[in-house]
């Protein structure tokens, strides 16, 4: 008998082929972190990204505006994502004292709004910036 685990294989795949991705974008915040420490505001260590992901080729779009589509219609509300990496990753930046349910349930949401696959959580306001990393794939 043959089980087909599609579902499990696509994200098993696509975990792969982001992972060199999100390696990468993890060195450019574990450099951020490295140059600023914790402590400043988020909007700080996002132009710090940039730069750092300008000096390392990787492209990013910033400040990505997401309408929120409701019943097919286009609402007033409207998401920023702070960072698209390759049009792949999506990238929330954070500077608070701890990661929430909350800030996981605005990445998955953004997940779910761009029909993007892996999610990213960098939270800079921490003294080890690995634990302040929190990567989801749907």
């Amino acid at each position: 008998m043959n089980t087909y685990h599609g579902d499990t294989e696509t994200r098993r795949s696509i975990g792969l082929l982001s992972e060199a991705l999100t390696e990468g974008i993890i060195g450019a915040a574990i450099e951020v972190h490295r140059e600023l420490g914790p402590g400043l505001l988020e909007s700080v260590y996002e132009e710090c990204m940039c730069q750092e992901l300008q000096l390392r080729g990787i492209p990013f779009l910033a400040q990505v505006e997401l309408p929120v589509v409701y019943k097919g219609r286009e609402t007033n509300g409207k998401y920023r994502i702070d960072l698209i990496i390759a049009d792949e990753v999506v990238v929330e930046l954070k500077s608070v004292e701890r990661l929430l349910g909350v800030h996981e349930a605005q990445l998955l949401t953004y997940l779910k709004l761009t029909g993007k696959h892996v999610g990213l959580i960098i939270n800079f306001n921490v003294p080890v910036l690995h634990r302040g990393i929190l990567r989801r794939v749907l």
